[in-house]
């Protein structure tokens, strides 16, 4: 009886959110109970890169039709760190509220379509290259908060139910095109003309040409802005020890 006791009224929890695992972002969680009613826990989840989800909402914020939105890629990894206030009177156990810190980073590969022209006698020919493919990682800091509801189903197996919340905060990020030696100039204007189209607000964009040391040039963009997200309805497992 002392061991069952012991197992069930164990102070660590090792999980995984089922919800999340789903969308291919993979993340593991540790739970270390304080007292009957606080823990704290941390978390590390990863998406490997793949094509963008939820097209549609993102190009709600990023508006410019020369972005190749098909072949956009996206990848992230976030550290979460979070206290929990349990309103039950078992441990790790009941109804919470649960403020947290996310930093996050976001690595894209966004093509962008273009076209520049090239002097041929007294004419201009247009020219459509393929796709200047501007790759970087964009990093972000948030504070939230959350509700949800953790119960133990067996005597090691946890269900954690993650309702409703969110995260607000800051972000910065550099994107960057590395073009081929003896890219022409006409064709970095251009470029650089065509990100400067994009609408992201909030986000700030800035867009400059900038020599490399090995002789090439290339397009950077530099964004700021701020960073939102919502936590909820996530079904989480673990298991009690």
């Amino acid at each position: 009886i002392l061991h069952s006791q012991s197992l069930i009224g164990g102070k660590n929890i090792i999980k995984t959110n089922l919800s999340a695992n789903a969308l291919q972002n993979y993340n593991i969680t540790y739970e270390r109970s304080l007292n009957h009613f606080v823990s704290l826990s941390a978390s590390y989840s990863s998406m490997p890169k793949r094509n963008l989800p939820f097209k549609g909402l993102v190009k709600q914020f990023i508006d410019n039709p020369n972005i190749d939105f098909n072949n956009f890629k996206v990848a992230n990894n976030a550290i979460t760190l979070e206290g929990r206030f349990y309103l039950g009177l078992q441990k790790m156990s009941g109804i919470y509220i649960a403020p947290y810190a996310r930093f996050g980073t976001m690595n894209v590969d966004i093509p962008v379509n273009y076209t520049y022209n090239v002097p041929v006698g007294i004419l201009t020919v247009p020219v459509t290259p393929p796709p200047a493919i501007l790759t970087g990682s964009i990093h972000s800091k948030s504070l939230g908060a959350y509700v949800g509801m953790q119960y133990q189903l067996l005597t090691k197996l946890v269900l954690d139910i993650w309702v409703i919340g969110g995260h607000y905060g800051t972000s910065d990020g550099s994107l960057q095109y590395k073009a081929p030696l003896l890219t022409p100039n006409s064709a970095l204007d251009e470029i650089k003309r065509t990100v400067d189209q994009t609408n992201a607000k909030p986000f700030s964009l800035t867009t400059s040409i900038v020599q490399n040391m090995d002789g090439t040039k290339s397009v950077v963009t530099k964004s700021d802005g701020p960073w939102a997200g919502i936590r909820g309805a996530g079904i989480t497992v673990g298991l009690r020890f």
